[in-house]
């Protein structure tokens, strides 16, 4: 006799929390002028895969982002974005190589044109290139102050990140636990269907038979009840119940257990899978298919839900 978990018993006995693998997280605000947004997706992944989005010059905070994110991350495929911005307007500033030689090459000119009017400071102002955006040269103190914020904001966003895959974790975990007190409560309908199905099949394989002796005396009935007898025993699925028994007992401990169980379970599922058509291919008996059906229906719900699990 397996032991049975109760269904409403998973939180309480769970020793470890099981998180899913999707989620999103984003942290903003501004370092002086500078605004930046971190954002972190997360999706289904057959393991941990990083990608890594930085804008020139902030290369130098992957090793750290790597590092924080495998430590508590075990599956999913990650995209880590940071956006920057300056939130103030840009400086204009001066070319003063660019003015002068605007202004010789019109004044160049004005002397070859009878007449003309010295250039005015407007029309070389308005000159490409005369007047450009200045740049702000940022020293060491201020990148490394720029650096630390920015660890601080995608760990905040790690964390939120991880807190959403947590609490879409424990609705998984909850629609599981239902989808196992479904199946468990199929199978002991086969159960009992099943119970029949040998001796059902046995009196309608010896009543076809029977029929078939009265045209054709040649037969042993020695022989016929061999193969009868065998053609039953195939017909016998109560080992495939058995074994989909343990695999129910199975699952309810791994949600007990937690933590990083999606392999493993997407393993078990496939097990589900495998004893569930075998009862259906051996099934001699509507009654008894339809329950295989509606196993298999439940079975790829609860195999879609794991596919989600870290």
């Amino acid at each position: 006799m397996v032991r049975r978990v109760p269904p409403g018993c998973y939180k309480r006995h769970m020793s470890k929390q099981i998180s899913s693998m999707t989620g999103f997280a984003r942290s903003e605000g501004l370092i002086g002028a500078l605004g930046y947004v971190f954002e972190l997706r997360s999706v289904n992944g057959r393991g941990l895969d990083l990608r890594l989005r930085l804008p020139p010059g902030f290369d130098t905070l992957e090793p750290f982002i790597r590092e924080k994110a495998a430590a508590v991350l075990k599956r999913g495929n990650v995209t880590i974005n940071l956006a920057l911005k300056r939130v103030e307007s840009p400086r204009i500033a001066l070319d003063d190589v660019a003015l002068e030689q605007a202004l010789q090459l019109a004044l160049r000119l004005a002397a070859r044109i009878p007449g003309c009017s010295p250039p005015r400071a407007e029309a070389l102002l308005a000159l490409p290139g005369v007047m450009r955006e200045g740049t702000e040269e940022a020293s060491e103190a201020i990148n490394e102050q720029r650096q630390i914020v920015l660890r601080g904001a995608f760990s905040q966003a790690l964390e939120q990140l991880l807190a959403g895959r947590a609490a879409e974790g424990a609705r998984t975990v909850a629609m599981l636990a239902t989808q196992l007190d479904e199946i468990a409560a199929l199978r002991e309908q086969a159960i009992l269907l099943a119970a029949a199905q040998p001796t059902q099949q046995r009196a309608r394989m010896l009543e076809q038979l029977q029929a078939l002796m009265r045209e054709i005396p040649a037969l042993p009935e020695e022989r016929i009840a061999q193969e009868v007898a065998l053609l039953a025993s195939r017909s016998d699925v109560r080992e495939e119940l058995d074994r989909l028994g343990a695999h129910i007992e199975a699952a309810r401990a791994l949600l007990a257990e937690g933590g990083a169980i999606g392999r493993r379970f997407d393993f078990l599922t496939q097990e589900f899978v495998r004893e569930t058509n075998t009862l259906c291919s051996k099934s001699a008996t509507v009654p008894l298919t339809k329950v295989g059906l509606l196993l298999k229906s439940v079975i790829e719900q609860m195999r879609e839900q794991v596919q989600n699990i870290e």
